[in-house]
């Protein structure tokens, strides 16, 4: 069965062309030189992507994958301006990223609500020939073209909104912890690679406040060269503040694979390396605290450590207070992406784009070139009747 969770598409956009200035000589019974009064052409519709919090997947964008704005009407006589074309906006949920699919670079990101990022601009619509009026050519027999069209492959990308991710291998407890601190109910099961789409938890503390959790795919080493489900659910923690690494205690080293996930972390982004990191021993429970303290000693000492079991809920209430505090202390203040906040956005690589859709057909050129081409014989035509 297919999931309803997508989170990376490719779209064709295309921005409407201007409408053509009339070139019309007004003639009335007992006005036979009533001079120019050709109007003006109207713009073409502009594409707009827009942040719609009702929306928390791009599965709508997977089956619409071809987004045309309106074209801009033709000017007439009397000085009658064209309509202007309909504008289109993409709605896309809070987090999603767009690039260029053709070159690969950064385009924008959307964030908040209601954002409006223009991707695309309709062509200006072509004066009439009333606006080329003087006193030395009150005939004007000509009149402006609209501004072409504009194209563009545009590549989304979905990054969750969250404050903690959970990072770890599979089978690590990543989905029993949210399950055990929020409301969310993920898939759980004893075989690896249970978790298949990212989830996100609230997790309520006291007084009323509360933190969003995000749980992504286990990763395994070698991730970074397409191994298991690879890397690409790592940027759903691109934006978390801070990251909860979760190794199991019945490990053979903790240790190690904790440098085994910040690695693969460094090859998909090195910037991640540079956030709050804390680390949960899991399944505790089947540990005594003679091994437990032995396995203290082994644990890194660059980042604060805690053992806990969802199960039982040992730990637990001291990790929500340890994650509360990274969370809110004066180095993690993050500012916010529209403030021009630290999260950047590298451009990416056009091979990975056209791997990724290879099987995407432009089944769209066709049909605008017989548009350009009609319209271009209809305006030699008016020219030629003044």
């Amino acid at each position: 069965m297919e999931s309803n969770f997508i989170d990376y598409v490719k779209i064709y956009c295309r921005s409407g062309k201007g409408g053509r200035g009339s070139m019309h000589l007004h003639h009335a019974k007992y006005n036979y030189n009533g001079g120019p009064d050709g109007g003006d052409g109207g713009r073409g519709g502009h594409v707009f992507l827009r942040g719609n919090h009702n929306f928390w997947t791009l599965l709508h964008l997977r089956y619409d994958r071809h987004v045309f704005a309106g074209h801009g009407g033709n000017g007439g006589k009397n000085c009658s301006t064209g309509s202007d074309g309909e504008d289109k906006y993409i709605d896309v949920p809070c987090g999603t990223v767009a690039y260029d699919a053709d070159t690969g670079k950064y385009l924008c990101d959307i964030t908040e609500d209601g954002q409006v990022v223009m991707l695309l601009r309709g062509g200006r619509g072509g004066l009439g020939n009333y606006q080329f009026r003087s006193s030395t050519n009150q005939a004007p027999r000509f009149a402006q073209p609209g501004e072409p069209m504009q194209e563009l492959n545009v590549v989304l990308e979905l990054k969750l909104l969250a404050d903690v991710g959970l990072v770890g291998f599979p089978n690590a407890g990543k989905s029993t912890l949210l399950s055990a601190l929020s409301s969310a109910r993920p898939k759980i099961a004893d075989y690896p690679f249970t978790t298949l789409e990212p989830s996100l938890g609230i997790v309520a503390y006291r007084e009323g406040r509360s933190f969003v959790m995000a749980d992504i795919p286990g990763i395994i080493e070698g991730a970074a060269e397409g191994r298991g489900l690879g890397l690409r659910f790592l940027r759903h923690i691109e934006r978390n503040s801070l990251l909860l690494f979760m190794v199991p205690g019945d490990s053979d080293n903790i240790r190690r694979e904790y440098e085994v996930l910040l690695g693969e972390l460094e090859r998909y982004n090195p910037q991640m390396l540079e956030k709050h990191r804390v680390l949960a021993v899991t399944k505790s429970d089947l540990l005594d605290d003679e091994l437990i303290e032995m396995l203290r000693a082994e644990l890194p000492d660059d980042i604060p450590a805690v053992f806990i079991s969802s199960v039982t809920g040992k730990g637990v209430d001291v990790l929500k207070d340890m994650l509360w505090a990274e969370l809110n202390s004066e180095s993690n203040k993050l500012q916010s992406v529209s403030e021009g906040g630290s999260l950047v956005h590298r451009d990416r690589e056009v091979q990975r784009f056209a791997s990724d859709f290879a099987d995407w057909t432009d089944d769209y050129a066709e049909e605008a070139e017989e548009d350009d081409v009609e319209d271009l014989e209809e305006y030699e035509l008016e020219d030629l009747e003044g």
